[in-house]
């Protein structure tokens, strides 16, 4: 699939967004956020700053001019249906990919297989499995993940990457769990789905061929505070707690002077600007900044699993790991906290053509293995 492919794939993307945003009913406006609908229009944008992000290695600055190349809008400027259709980090990746002749083509030795864990259309995940996962074999470990996307955008097919490559290296069954997006469902509903998907992997985990004790969560940005707030629930809730949390550029500080807003400010593919455009969208009033689940170094993190921490240099919310790694060290958790050097936000699917992806890949793959081979304790 060529460039042209890609461009033509953004116009279909563009006419089926249309076609379900001239359908969308606006709700009722809340406490200056924005309207319940995706056609509601963006906040006015936060004052513009002229730091220069650090530059970028050359392997991610390629990836960078690739998705540069397929003509995206600023998103902090976008209703979320606009948004919804503007060519994502993963696109610039695949175009990074053609360029240099590789494949963009799932691997096809993972399958995959999309249940639904709700009644809404977007309460559903996508089974990952080894394709030559014996019949009746061993059960294998299971990691539950979440996407990123601010809550607003993108999907699983958007981050097909990680839990494809997860599901390979660990032989392991991973479970793409998809949510409601905001604005048509704000706070708390996709911290609701991500619980309510993680019950659902351990009710039935094992008709899959998994291991509901064996058990993980993993998560890119909102994804990567889903990943932490999710095994917050477990251990209130009385259920199996993950026995480690991958966290990878997670949201979790709702502080808007750390120092990664200010050097990362113009930082791409997310800049600062996009921040507030997320929260206007996601939450029903401001205050919701300030709610633990999403202000997760506010949270009670006490008793929580090992968890490694992965952030990129080049990121506004490089700090959002750094302090939520001090705070969980704090409360007296096992922590590892790494930020790659030379790389963005969104780096973490892009191993096949970024090597700060495959080394944070290859991180995260070892902490999970050396979990699921450790012996079960408890928290």
């Amino acid at each position: 699939m060529g460039i042209k492919q890609l461009q033509e794939g953004f116009l279909r993307r563009t006419i089926i967004i249309l076609i379900a945003a001239s359908t969308a009913i606006a709700g009722v406006p809340a406490l200056a956020q924005s309207a319940r609908s995706v056609t509601a229009p963006p906040p006015p944008p936060p004052p513009a700053t002229s730091v220069q992000p650090p530059k970028a290695a050359p392997d991610m600055q390629s990836v960078l001019d690739a998705l540069a190349s397929l003509g995206g809008k600023p998103i902090e400027t976008l209703t979320p249906a606009e948004a919804r259709m503007q060519p994502s980090a993963a696109d610039g990746a695949k175009a990074a990919m053609q360029k240099k002749g590789m494949s963009t083509a799932p691997d096809p030795s993972v399958t995959t297989q999309d249940l639904p864990y709700g009644s809404d259309p977007k309460q559903f995940a996508r089974i990952y499995k080894p394709a030559d996962a014996p019949m009746g074999g061993k059960p294998m470990p299971v990691i539950v993940y979440y996407h990123g996307g601010g809550w607003v955008i993108a999907d699983v097919n958007t981050y097909d990457a990680a839990p494809r490559a997860m599901a390979k290296a660990l032989n392991a069954i991973v479970v793409s769990v998809e949510y409601r997006h905001a604005p048509e469902f704000k706070f708390p509903a996709q911290h609701d789905d991500a619980a309510a998907a993680y019950r659902w992997t351990l009710r039935n985990a094992a008709s899959w061929g998994g291991d509901p004790a064996q058990i993980a969560t993993v998560g890119e940005s909102a994804g990567g505070n889903l990943a932490v707030a999710t095994a917050i629930y477990a251990r209130d809730n009385g259920l199996t707690v993950p026995r480690h949390i991958v966290s990878v550029y997670p949201i979790a500080n709702s502080s808007m002077t750390l120092p990664s807003r200010k050097d990362s400010a113009n930082a791409k593919p997310l800049n600062a600007a996009m921040l507030p455009w997320f929260g206007y969208y996601y939450q029903t009033s401001k205050t919701d900044a300030q709610d633990p689940r999403l202000n997760l170094v506010a949270a009670n993190l006490r008793g929580l699993p090992p968890t490694t921490i992965i952030n990129a240099q080049i990121d506004p919310l490089r700090s959002d790991g750094e302090t939520l790694a001090a705070a969980m060290r704090a409360a007296g958790d096992k922590v590892e906290q790494k930020t790659f050097p030379g790389v963005t936000h969104e780096f973490f699917g892009m191993a096949k053509v970024v090597n700060g992806a495959e080394q944070a890949n290859d991180l995260a793959v070892a902490r999970l293995r050396a979990a699921f081979a450790a012996p079960a304790s408890r928290h």
